[in-house]
């Protein structure tokens, strides 16, 4: 049987690649926590859309409750009234009622969705912000242990010549 030569990795070399294996977890650990931070403001985003969304979808119910309540309101008055005019007296109060209540309606559910869209576009701006930040600070960190890394190799193999 042949003999396999017996080749020694130098210290320095082994030193080099230990360094480097560290720096990539680290440079890795960055990157992979920012990815998560960043999903984590999303899945925020996404529970405040949700909310928001409850939130205009109850305020819808109760408006059309109000309104369907206010309608039976006026059938009862019509059904009570003694004559002609009282009916359409009532009628009258329940169009400027209603007309009063739908526009005040509208201004508020305007509002609140107004706000929704509001929050959810600066809460979406600033998980992009801050997910393009953290993946800047990571790349740059990343670029740096290869530099690092580089300068390392060419130490140890300087040394080792």
């Amino acid at each position: 049987m042949a003999n396999t030569p017996n080749y020694e990795v130098p210290t320095e070399m082994r030193d080099f690649a230990e360094k480097s294996v560290e720096q990539a977890r680290k440079a890795f650990d960055s990157f992979i926590g920012a990815a998560r931070r960043t999903a984590d403001t999303v899945q925020g985003s996404t529970d405040l859309a949700r909310t928001n969304a409850s939130n205009l979808s109850t305020r819808g119910f109760e408006f059309a409750e109000q309104n369907v309540n206010a309608a039976f309101d006026l059938a009862q008055k019509l059904v009570r009234s003694r004559d002609v005019q009282e009916a359409m007296q009532h009628q009258a109060e329940y169009v400027r009622s209603q007309f009063a209540a739908i526009q005040a309606q509208a201004k508020e559910f305007g509002g609140l969705a107004q706000s929704a869209f509001q929050q959810s576009a600066e809460n979406a701006k600033s998980a992009m912000q801050q997910g393009a930040n953290e993946a800047r600070s990571a790349y740059e960190q990343g670029v740096e242990t290869a530099r690092e890394n580089a300068n390392d190799a060419q130490k140890a193999a300087n040394n080792h010549q």
